[in-house]
């Protein structure tokens, strides 16, 4: 007589328990009953988000978030059609199954939902002065996971080293990629132009608008013209104190003389 195999109960897996989406694109969290007894087990989902979970298929029918964003499909998958950033959370997908030994299975997944970065803000001076300190900033909160930045003098990208580049082999700057932050040591002639950063992550990028910085040389009769014309201010300071004092001295001669 054949031998008709009986499970010892539930089983469940996954196809990925780490799974990446695109914002706004479908994707599907796998949950595969490998082996069972019970002809109509009972499934459900749930989110679990910040450790408080939440119905996302509860008796029969989609529910909480993915209510009209999503279905059920065989065996027990859920199909998100268009993933938002608030879908990343912890998804557990439970089965019970009530004729098996084992009656009760489940498994978690990690969602994360992947967001292009949106257009970021841009801090350039307009002016700094030869061999003076300056910083350009760049900065963009909604991208997920937090982008990489990338800045643009005049529309060629800035080498992540100047060293290894010819062209900006004598420049001084330092670029960090996960600040946004470009720092000039000592700034040069050559470092005047048109700025402008990228922010980009696995999902795409943005940038800002160019902006404009100059570079000027140190104003020489500028300093020689503000120290001169404190010189002469002190000078004449000096003078009209001098000539009141005097003034109050014969006044007060005068009147001594008198009496």
């Amino acid at each position: 007589t054949g031998h008709i195999p009986v499970s010892v109960g539930v089983t469940l897996r996954t196809t990925d328990k780490v799974v990446w989406a695109n914002e706004f694109e479908p994707i599907e969290l796998t949950c595969l009953i490998e082996s069972i007894s019970t002809n109509n087990p009972r499934i459900e989902w749930k989110k679990i988000k910040n450790g408080a979970p939440s119905y996302v298929y509860f008796q029969n029918k989609i529910a909480g978030d993915l209510e009209h964003r999503a279905k059920l499909r065989e065996p027990a998958n859920i199909l998100i059609f268009n993933a938002t950033r608030s879908d990343t959370a912890e998804y557990r997908c439970e089965v019970a199954a009530i004729d098996d030994q084992r009656d009760f299975d489940e498994i978690l997944i990690s969602l994360a939902v992947r967001v292009k970065p949106v257009v970021p803000q841009c801090s350039v001076p307009e002016s700094v002065t030869v061999g003076t300190s300056t910083e350009l900033q760049c900065l963009e909160n909604e991208g997920f996971p937090a982008p990489q930045y990338h800045w643009f003098h005049n529309n060629e990208e800035l080498p992540q080293d100047p060293k290894n580049s010819l062209k900006f082999i004598n420049s001084s700057y330092i670029i960090n990629p996960d600040t946004g932050s470009l720092k000039f040591r000592r700034a040069r002639k050559e470092d005047a132009g048109e700025y402008y950063c990228q922010a980009k992550n696995d999902v795409g990028n943005a940038q800002c608008s160019p902006q404009m910085m100059e570079v000027y040389d140190v104003d020489i009769l500028g300093i020689f013209l503000k120290c001169f014309g404190g010189v002469v201010a002190f000078f004449g300071l000096t003078i009209s104190i001098c000539n009141f004092l005097k003034l109050g001295c014969f006044h007060k001669k005068g009147h001594n003389e008198n009496k």
